[in-house]
């Protein structure tokens, strides 16, 4: 999903894309999406107490959250260069990472 939201931005740098409206980046970028999709619905499923996994909704939802920012922070850093991580930005990651402890804990 970060390569779908946000890799689009980079398309501009690309002769392919110079012509592409809004309507056709929307498209690209849920064609991407959908292969996320495709690996994120088989493991909520798998994962999920109601389906007879060991997870929460809120469990499954911060763990996807953790790694959805880590993936960011890799993505932001290698594509856009422009972007640098500042020590507020890796406060707040932390801050998300203890909320899977508080998730977890009992």
């Amino acid at each position: 999903m970060t390569f779908a939201w946000y890799g689009h931005l980079k398309f501009k740098d690309y002769d392919w894309s110079k012509n592409l409206g809004l309507f056709s980046i929307i498209l690209i970028s849920w064609g991407m999406a959908f292969f996320e999709y495709c690996l994120m619905v088989p493991a909520n499923r798998i994962g999920a107490a109601e389906t007879g996994g060991p997870f929460t909704l809120f469990q499954l939802k911060i763990i996807q959250e953790v790694i959805t920012l880590f993936v960011f922070v890799i993505f932001s850093v290698m594509f856009f260069k422009n972007e640098t991580v500042r020590w507020n930005h890796l406060a707040a990651l932390a801050c998300v990472v203890l909320a899977v402890y508080f998730v977890f804990k009992k």
